[in-house]
């Protein structure tokens, strides 16, 4: 602490402290403290908040495990089955967008100079200015029925009948991982760059050869921004709210919608809450142990 005083000034670091203190506690602890309250309390009509009635309660929580029966004799599969689906689902886009991204930070902070590496730079920033609403909306005329590609293969003779992508979930995955996409290659490409190139270059004077250079190199080196992509892709794709809507199909309900549903057609703020404390609890601790499964700390995330 006395550091970064000392770098930044009395009088700026107290203000990067006090505005980082002031953000965290009204942005993120409160409104989750909040909801967490809210998460134990029974649906009442206003007019019973504050009296006799409005104690703690499991039953939100129960619902989400039991449904309306209250008991281990009938679980609730739709809803579970919703939310495993969405972990699932949040880990592929994850996954995909690690594959297509570490090639591309790698070449950009290696390979890439000048020029050729700011206007790639630029490239991937530039379709970003697009709102995401209408992003999604795009991705979902370009993989519709008489959309550009069904139309192309159509043409080409590939098929006879245009494929429904959105119904396949093809364009919900392609609008997820893209989405998303430049939070996973920036920290991969913060990391990598800071790499000395001279180890690379002694690995392949000693006859490695590219996978291994990678794989004893490179990645271990990169491995806090891939954990930091990877931390806020699958965060971000588990809490995804408008591509599933836009661009899923209609078996292909996302949990934040089930959400979504108990706040405003439910009118349910109290299960609402529940379901959403649920999901960000199953969220952290699923980053946590992946964490721990490859040997992460959390400080390191944050170089």
């Amino acid at each position: 602490m006395t550091g970064f005083m000392e770098k930044n000034g009395l009088l700026v670091g107290l203000y990067i402290l006090g505005a980082v203190t002031l953000w965290i506690v009204l942005m993120i602890v409160l409104p989750q403290l909040f909801m967490l309250d809210f998460s134990f309390r029974y649906n009442l009509p206003p007019a019973e908040i504050g009296g006799p009635k409005d104690v703690y309660t499991l039953s939100n929580y129960k619902y989400l495990i039991y449904g309306s029966a209250g008991s281990a004799a009938d679980y609730n599969w739709i809803d579970l089955s919703v939310f495993l689906q969405t972990i699932i689902a949040a880990v592929f886009v994850t996954l995909i967008d690690l594959a297509l991204c570490y090639p591309i930070a790698y070449y950009l902070a290696h390979t890439a100079k000048g020029a050729t590496g700011r206007l790639l730079i630029l490239s991937l920033i530039i379709p970003y200015w697009v709102n995401e609403i209408l992003r999604a909306f795009a991705f979902r005329i370009i993989f519709g029925a008489s959309g550009v590609i069904n139309n192309f293969l159509v043409y080409l003779g590939l098929i006879d009948q245009p494929i429904d992508f959105i119904r396949e979930d093809v364009a919900l995955y392609t609008g997820l991982s893209y989405a998303y996409i430049l939070l996973m290659i920036f920290p991969i490409y913060n990391a990598v760059e800071s790499l000395d190139r001279n180890q690379v270059e002694a690995a392949r004077d000693m006859g490695s050869g590219w996978l291994r250079i990678h794989w004893r190199i490179v990645i271990p080196f990169a491995k806090p921004g891939i954990a930091s992509g990877c931390t806020m892709v699958f965060m971000l794709t588990a809490g995804a709210l408008a591509a599933p809507q836009i661009l899923g199909g209609p078996s292909s309900l996302w949990f934040t919608q089930l959400i979504v549903q108990w706040f405003n057609t439910g009118g349910n703020w109290p299960r609402g809450s529940a379901y959403a404390i649920a999901l960000l609890i199953a969220c952290v601790a699923f980053v946590l142990f992946m964490m721990r499964v490859f040997k992460i700390r959390v400080g390191e995330i944050g170089r």
